[in-house]
């Protein structure tokens, strides 16, 4: 369990934030103001009450649109980033996430710009063969860091932290942005959770779908 819902029996709400959500501002129209978090959080949640839903899902492999609100995604002299490598729940902030595996503690973070992170843990897992996988957890409440050390364990289904207020998470509507990957590539804190358009297969390759693991239906 990732989070306090069922998503077998409980409804919840994929959403899209390519340029295909006629929503959302594009180069040939306007759109929703993502830049006001207040704005772009009531969207989310008004997209949630009329599914009648306490979660929204989805996104990972997605093209989106909505990084471009941040200079942290669009460096000058670099190729956008937009290409999404995890898969966000869109839920009211305070809601509890529980480790899916056992793991350690690899590292932690608040990584504190707009449109980032914020506050952040990695879990490092090892299966019985050895190999090694690690979970990212980004857009937590601060106080989730309160008490880590680089090693600490997690045993399956207990509390990892809780998703964080605006804009303590980054600025960012609340939800968790939950990611795979098999190699840190020697990063700690933080790794990407969006890349360019060139370096997509790159990543894919060592950021794994997590509904591999989660199961969700309606997802890829």
């Amino acid at each position: 369990m990732l989070l306090p819902f069922n998503f077998q029996t409980d409804p919840y709400v994929v959403l899209d934030f390519s340029a295909s959500n006629s929503d959302l501002a594009t180069d040939r129209r306007p759109g929703l103001d993502l830049i006001d978090t207040a704005t772009f959080t009531a969207y989310v949640f008004d997209k949630l009450k009329t599914a009648g839903a306490n979660v929204g899902v989805g996104g990972y492999n997605e093209h989106r649109v909505i990084y471009r609100r941040s200079e942290h995604f669009n460096a000058l002299n670099e190729e956008p980033r937009e290409i999404h490598l995890g898969i966000d729940f869109w839920a009211e902030a305070g809601t509890a996430v529980f480790a899916p595996m056992a793991g350690i503690v690899h590292s932690f973070q608040d990584n504190a710009h707009f449109g980032d992170y914020g506050p952040t843990i990695i879990l490092e897992h090892r299966d019985t063969a050895g190999n090694q996988l690690y979970s990212l957890y980004g857009h937590l409440t601060r106080q989730s860091l309160q008490g880590l050390y680089a090693g600490k364990v997690f045993n399956i289904g207990e509390k990892i932290g809780e998703i964080g207020p605006y804009p303590e998470n980054g600025d960012w509507p609340p939800h968790l942005h939950f990611q795979l990957m098999t190699d840190m590539l020697g990063l700690k804190g933080d790794f990407p959770g969006v890349c360019s358009l060139a370096d997509r297969q790159k990543f894919l390759a060592i950021c794994p779908n997590p509904n591999k693991l989660l199961r969700i239906a309606n997802l890829p």
